[in-house]
């Protein structure tokens, strides 16, 4: 009896403690996710707030009483925000096709053909990404230029139709797909890009979705290329158009009509990832998964 009550009462510890440490992570995440979305919260506030009740606030405020929606009308009257989310949209929707396009033949090259030196190539394309990125913006700047197309969507899609890390990826994901599947599909007589069409991409469709979410989220922030490669306001980017709007737009010291516009900006990669980041954490395991 004294036995039995002994581990009712170690039961009943071991509980308590399991319920204080439950507690004191759900406290610990819980304040993370605080500090995380309060920027967030505070964009979207300001952007909500008039410019006289702003620049009104000797000490910041937490709310709004009076919130206002005229500076998201400003965003889209008083400079060509419009026009700098077309040119977002055309250059990351061309630029994300092309390079899937791209890397799912050099995927399934590497990773299913057969010829001299592919293990060494392979080796070469991922040695590349140990260079840094400054040192490939120079030379695609260079080159860009001395192909008169500076100022052109070409310009800048061109160079970001490629990536190693979406190739390794894939071709990870690619060499998961049993080899029998492969040898069956070539005794039908089926050629390599019908078995790449009708069975490779189907398989990998998790990978490639994960890779054009990604992929369309580094278009979307792309800052630095396009601030090199564009000095005509027709081909601005959200990234570098915000800029000119703090400088030649609202003004430094219009910061809701400026929040207001970032708001905008930022709505669509947060819509995206909300709805697909399960299909992100999905397709980046599998290809990173062998076996």
């Amino acid at each position: 009896m004294a036995d039995r009550h002994d581990y009712n009462k170690t039961e009943k510890a071991v509980k308590n403690r399991a319920a204080v440490l439950q507690g004191v992570t759900y406290a610990f995440l819980a304040l993370w996710a605080v500090i995380v979305l309060f920027p967030f919260y505070w964009m979207i506030l300001t952007s909500l707030k008039s410019y006289s009740a702003y620049n009104a606030e000797y000490l910041p405020k937490l709310y709004t009483l009076t919130p206002t929606l005229q500076n998201y009308i400003d965003a889209f009257t008083a400079v060509p925000l419009g026009g700098y989310l077309l040119n977002t949209l055309i250059f990351t929707v061309f630029t994300t096709l092309i390079m899937l396009a791209v890397i799912v033949l050099a995927a399934f090259a590497f990773a299913r053909l057969s010829f001299r030196g592919k293990n060494a190539v392979f080796v070469l394309f991922l040695s590349m990404m140990m260079i840094p990125n400054e040192l490939v913006i120079i030379t695609n700047f260079m080159t860009i230029t001395n192909l008169n197309m500076r100022n052109t969507f070409a310009g800048l899609i061109l160079p970001s139709v490629t990536s190693v890390f979406y190739l390794y990826l894939l071709k990870e994901n690619f060499e998961q797909i049993p080899d029998s599947l492969y040898y069956a599909a070539k005794v039908d007589g089926t050629s390599d890009f019908k078995y790449l069409l009708r069975v490779m991409i189907p398989i990998a469709r998790p990978t490639l979705v994960t890779v054009t979410i990604l992929k369309v989220i580094e278009c979307w922030n792309s800052y630095v290329w396009p601030r090199l490669i564009t000095d005509d306001a027709r081909y601005y980017l959200v990234s570098n158009g915000i800029q000119e709007i703090r400088e030649n737009g609202f003004g430094r010291e219009n910061i809701p009509a400026m929040m207001a516009a970032v708001v905008v900006i930022s709505t669509p990669l947060i819509v995206l990832f909300l709805v697909f980041r399960d299909k992100v954490m999905e397709g980046v395991s599998r290809g990173g998964t062998k076996g």
